[in-house]
């Protein structure tokens, strides 16, 4: 436990300080944020703030988890495990590819970075990575990180794919969900604020199947994930990190973290919830990253078949927004949608252990 404290301490202040210093940074380069011009038109004023923020981001995961290696030598985990460096490592290969995005938009001062074909290159290449690895590397209890069973809280053992689908697979999370957050990126603070509160559930979801783990307590209703203590690590840095970023990403927010920060986090959540055998679970405790991605199909959909919209505009936070809501009513609100989804997620990975218990 005390390793997540320090996880946490340790990834917030190395996020916090960064980021002014980010901003600094990026402001005198010119590296500012273009706008959509087909979007609500009180964005306009936001033109100009300094945007790749993710990097404080990704350094502050990467601080807090490895600085509580360091200082909790002696405590309960080992060292740095397998399954907990192929999530990092697969949110920062999505963060290299925002990165590259967001610069190529400085560039040609457009809002149009990498071509969808590009991107999608570079999110399916770190995913087939992800997923080749993520089936090697056998810990002291037999388990790889990932195994090649669909799964909501645990494996779903009827349910077994052979080692192409499950790439494919693979490549399917990962996609959906860095795309997912990536769209929910569209207000101050939105994205860093309810990303906060996914992790925070997967803190306790991690920590709680460390503590019924069959390697060390082989008893009903244990959890058979490899390295659970180490991802409540990574859980921790990355939530922390995330709060950190929200102090200066608040409205009215003074940096962005752009596609470097947005397929970062996308790629963490769709990297734990493949290693905690949590895909279906995932949907619910994200619900809200969800209802955004689906949101701009449905609103493709309706408009492809019938010429009229669905909303006003989409993602649908910009529907609410052209409803007159103000900014910060549609950010509060849409927290706590995010918090109602982790809370209620949350409800259902404890219901399914009493299940097994009971």
């Amino acid at each position: 436990m005390r390793q997540i404290l320090f996880a946490a301490a340790i990834a917030l202040t190395v996020s916090i300080l960064l980021t002014p210093l980010l901003i600094s940074i990026f402001a005198k380069r010119g590296f500012g944020q273009e706008i959509r011009v087909d979007g609500p038109a009180s964005h306009q004023a936001k033109r100009g703030t300094p945007t790749m923020g993710g990097v404080a981001i990704v350094i502050g995961m990467w601080a807090g988890y490895l600085g509580s290696h360091l200082i909790g030598i002696g405590y309960e985990a080992d060292g740095p495990s397998a399954s907990a460096l192929l999530v990092l490592g697969l949110a920062t290969a999505l963060g290299a590819v925002g990165f590259l995005d967001d610069m190529i938009k400085l560039r040609k001062q457009r809002n149009l970075g990498l071509t969808a074909a590009g991107k999608y290159i570079g999110q399916i290449s770190a995913a087939v990575i992800f997923g080749i690895l993520a089936l090697q590397f056998k810990g002291a209890n037999g388990l790889t990180p990932a195994s090649k069973h669909l799964s909501y809280v645990r494996d779903i053992t009827t349910v077994s794919m052979g080692f192409v689908v499950f790439l494919v697979f693979v490549c399917l999370v990962v996609v959906a969900w860095s795309n997912a957050v990536n769209l929910t990126d569209g207000l101050d603070g939105l994205a860093a604020g309810s990303m906060s509160l996914v992790l925070g559930g997967y803190v306790v979801i991690t920590f709680w199947q460390y503590y019924h783990a069959c390697s060390t307590k082989p008893e009903t209703g244990c959890y058979n994930v490899r390295d659970p203590l180490d991802l409540a690590l990574v859980c921790a840095a990355g939530g922390a990190a995330c709060v950190g970023f929200l102090w200066w990403n608040a409205a009215p927010a003074k940096i962005f973290m752009g596609d470097t920060g947005s397929l970062a986090l996308g790629g963490l959540i769709a990297g734990l919830s493949i290693v905690t055998r949590t895909e279906l679970l995932m949907i619910v405790i994200g619900a809200l990253f969800v209802a955004e991605a689906m949101s701009v199909i449905l609103q493709v959909a309706v408009f492809r078949t019938t010429r009229n919209r669905l909303f006003k505009m989409a993602p649908f936070h910009h529907h609410f927004e052209l409803s007159k809501w103000a900014e910060t009513t549609v950010i509060i609100r849409f927290w706590l949608l995010a918090a109602m989804a982790s809370a209620f997620g949350l409800g259902l990975f404890y219901s399914e252990y009493l299940s097994q218990v009971g």
